[in-house]
């Protein structure tokens, strides 16, 4: 070789940096991915520059909300997938647990009702079969973010109009109005739209959610003698229980209270059909740990 030629010098990569990238990709976010890894802050910041350093190219770009990859980062992904399937396979042999024991972590935004109906019944039943499956439940109900929020799985209302994002139906539901029956001795039973206007409703706070088949669902209510409020559904169910209003309320929550307490569905003709969707980055979607927890939910119809 000659002396002015220089050997080509390979970086080093390591792999805790390529997992980093890997969360990172999936979460969109520093901080989330510091949460999933359990470390910090800085030690995300510090592996990432690290990667970069050692391929001499930028492998995140900051975008709204977060970060997306690079060009070059998306080719270093399969890599980190390799790497992140190897020590899966180490867990699951170490745990003498069998080959297709799921470890990890994954975290879902999703409305409270479909939390308690739905999700919760679904992964039960996918823990019991997978126990190093960790999951984090957030209850919130919006439209699907356009940016990265730190979650794997973001459940909505109705099919978000996004282009960053995998789309996937979960099921269908409805929305009825119904009153309990100390509430209609009391205060007589509405049978069709007008007669709603001496009665007090229950249901989200006007305009709180900016979701537009929810927020859309009053607009053919008339005028009321006033309401009772909540951003919580459960909360919504107990307050007609207890007699404060007719409450707008999914049909599948408010079937579920026999006896004394039992819901009358009111204004039968007045329904408002709406459906829960699945929002994924396709990063995310490469996970084994999100594809299991996304059949799971599908299966709940």
């Amino acid at each position: 070789m000659n002396a002015s030629e220089k050997p080509v010098v390979h970086p080093h990569i390591a792999p805790d940096d390529l997992l980093t990238l890997l969360t990172v990709a999936r979460l969109g976010k520093y901080t989330a991915a510091a949460q999933r890894m359990g470390v910090n802050h800085t030690t995300i910041s510090r592996r990432i520059a690290a990667l970069e350093k050692a391929i001499g190219q930028r492998v995140l770009t900051a975008a709204a909300g977060g970060y997306e990859l690079t060009g070059q980062g998306r080719e270093l992904l399969p890599a980190a997938e390799a790497i992140e399937q190897a020590l899966l396979r180490i867990t699951s042999a170490t745990a003498q647990t069998g080959t297709g024991e799921l470890v990890g972590t994954v975290r879902i935004a999703a409305p409270e009702a479909f939390v308690l109906h739905f999700a919760i019944p679904a992964l039960a039943a996918l823990q019991r079969q997978h126990p190093g499956l960790q999951l984090e439940l957030n209850t919130v109900t919006r439209k699907a973010r356009r940016y990265r929020t730190g979650m794997d799985i973001e459940v909505v209302v109705d099919k978000p109009q996004v282009s960053n994002s995998t789309l996937h139906p979960l099921r269908k539901y409805s929305l009825g109005l119904f009153a309990s029956w100390d509430y209609l001795r009391r205060v007589g039973t509405p049978e069709a739209l007008p007669d709603l206007a001496g009665h007090r409703i229950v249901y989200y706070p006007e305009h709180s959610l900016d979701v537009d088949a929810l927020d859309g669902a009053v607009d053919s209510i008339p005028t009321t003698a006033g309401f009772v409020s909540s951003n919580s559904v459960e909360a919504q169910v107990r307050a007609t229980i207890a007699g404060m209003g007719v409450g707008l309320l999914p049909v599948f929550m408010a079937g579920e209270h026999p006896g004394d307490s039992e819901l009358v569905r009111v204004v039968p003709d007045f329904t408002r059909r709406i459906s829960y969707w699945a929002s994924i980055r396709p990063e995310a979607l490469r996970s084994p740990l999100v594809t299991a927890v996304l059949g799971a939910l599908k299966q709940q119809r």
